[in-house]
């Protein structure tokens, strides 16, 4: 057995346990918040209802942070954190800063995730190929599904779209 020099050791663990950390913090912990059961979207950015579980006010703050980053496809599936993101990967990056899952997921992963049907607060909507979620009355989506015209990124909208073919998913309690 060979010897340990202390210093490496303590290093070593301050690191392991730090980083972790670290990168959790780099989610938002606060974030505009509104009256009400329903989010807000003003200029782009929602805004969590107050009465919100902490989960769900997370979640809208975190994918707030993506109004400015492209489309990319497999955006977001190697880390929460990277340059641009696809649907499954805008997706992943909101619950994952609720603390709902602990990794990226592809749309075919979230047609299995949580419970069937829809949430009182988020519901997922998945098929092969497209993932999409409402969470707090807003869809956060990366399509153009509002207009056609628009462009593909991560982005609040207030346009319904027709679950048709989508199988709905919920974190359970939420």
């Amino acid at each position: 057995m060979y010897p340990v020099n202390l210093k490496i050791l303590i290093g070593t663990i301050v690191v392991a346990v730090a980083v972790p950390s670290m990168v959790a913090d780099t989610f938002p912990l606060a974030g505009p918040v509104v009256s009400g059961k329903r989010a807000r979207l003003h200029r782009g950015q929602a805004a969590a209802p107050k009465k919100a579980p902490a989960a769900v006010k997370r979640a809208i703050w975190a994918a707030n942070q993506l109004r400015s980053k492209p489309y990319l496809y497999g955006g977001g599936h190697g880390s929460f954190y990277d340059v641009g993101y696809d649907c499954s990967g805008t997706v992943s990056y909101a619950l994952g800063a609720a603390g709902l899952i602990a990794s990226p997921m592809s749309s075919t992963e979230f047609r299995k995730y949580g419970q069937r049907g829809r949430g009182k607060w988020i519901t997922v909507y998945a098929r092969k190929g497209h993932t999409f979620a409402v969470i707090a009355g807003l869809r956060l989506d990366t399509t153009p599904y509002d207009n056609y015209i628009g462009r593909w990124a991560p982005r609040w909208q207030i346009a319904d779209r027709t679950p048709r073919g989508f199988e709905a998913r919920h974190p359970v309690g939420l």
